[in-house]
């Protein structure tokens, strides 16, 4: 008798940028994704980890409507890369570039200012789907001792950090869904932070994959800095760690 070996299947993976902001913490004149990290942008940085990896079949970047300064990247004129005008929130490009992506893709979305993104992080979120088919996030537990505050400003207690994680990107989940209750949330006026989060406010509990802690965000200043030190040991060992 003979056997036919079934295949899991594996789904079609596209990535969205969203890079609409302007990143008004850097106080840096342009948008944070533009400034310069090393040989190039943060931004360029940010594409060429998602551009390279060969699972990933498209990157979608949603941009500014004023932003003229996209065009002169190298990564612009890649065949995998296609643009879309994002709005004024990150949920708002996200679901910009999910209303082009095919719709039994499954979606990592990636912060923009997140340069330090490696091919091992992503083949581990890649892989989650067999135990969470929900979607999962990357993330990495929290090692510092937690405080809460009150009003003022002054230690209200101390919070048990045993199960606390910090949500790092990219967030995968499928196309489908993911379109469907982050444009829910949004019209129920649900104030969305993440992907995970819209999610979370439909019922469904996204995985944690534990990622990388150098997959740090651009947000300020001495985050640059930061990143800068990471990315120069990254430029020594292979992408895929």
């Amino acid at each position: 008798m003979s056997m036919t070996q079934t295949l899991p299947l594996i789904p079609k993976n596209i990535a969205i940028v969203p890079a609409a902001g302007i990143g008004a913490r850097m106080a840096a004149g342009i948008p944070k994704q533009y400034l310069t990290l090393g040989a190039q942008s943060i931004l360029g940085h940010t594409l060429d980890a998602l551009l390279s990896h060969p699972q990933i079949a498209q990157v979608i970047v949603a941009l500014h409507p004023q932003d003229d300064m996209f065009t002169a990247l190298p990564q612009a004129k890649h065949p995998k890369l296609i643009t879309v005008i994002g709005g004024g929130e990150r949920a708002d490009s996200v679901l910009a570039a999910l209303a082009v992506a095919p719709e039994d893709a499954w979606a990592l979305v990636h912060d923009a200012a997140r340069p330090c993104l490696t091919h091992g992080d992503i083949d581990k979120l890649l892989a989650s789907t067999k135990a969470f088919p929900q979607g999962a996030i990357l993330a990495t537990p929290v090692r510092d001792t937690m405080k809460r505050s009150d009003a003022n400003g002054v230690i209200h207690h101390t919070v048990d950090r045993a199960l606390l994680w910090h949500a790092l990107t990219p967030q995968y989940f499928p196309v489908e869904t993911l379109l469907k209750y982050l444009s829910d949330a949004l019209k129920a006026d649900v104030f969305i932070t993440d992907e995970a989060s819209a999610m979370e406010w439909a019922g469904i509990a996204p995985g944690l994959i534990s990622g990388r802690a150098d997959n740090i965000k651009v947000t300020h200043p001495d985050d640059l800095q930061l990143a800068e030190l990471f990315m120069a040991h990254l430029s020594e060992t292979p992408l895929d760690k």
